[in-house]
């Protein structure tokens, strides 16, 4: 099990990115868009700047929705290795059966 204040550090960067993901955009646009002139691109570039660090997408850990670990996720189930291994052992994940022969 993955440590608590780290699962809760994860879901207030995913609330900062969901809060600034629009004004983030547009300065995004702004600032590759080369028909602007340079001054106004260079003052969206410290607008962006002055923007929190956590409110960027790439600051999100994929964590397991089960435990809170952050490695090993299956991005379409949600949940690491071990607890889909876990929960398909235990016949509560639909269509995963134990291997053997």
């Amino acid at each position: 099990m993955a440590k608590t204040s780290a699962v809760e550090k994860n879901k207030r960067r995913r609330k900062t990115v969901a809060q600034h993901a629009v004004k983030r955009a547009a300065l995004k646009a702004t600032i590759m868009n080369q028909s602007l002139p340079i001054e106004e691109r260079f003052k969206a570039t410290l607008k962006l700047a002055e923007l929190p660090r956590d409110g960027s997408k790439t600051r999100i850990r994929n964590r397991c929705e089960v435990t809170g670990r952050p490695r090993a996720f299956y991005r379409k189930l949600k949940m690491s290795r071990i607890a889909l291994r876990e929960l398909g052992n235990s016949g509560k994940v639909p269509g995963i059966v134990k291997s053997s022969w």
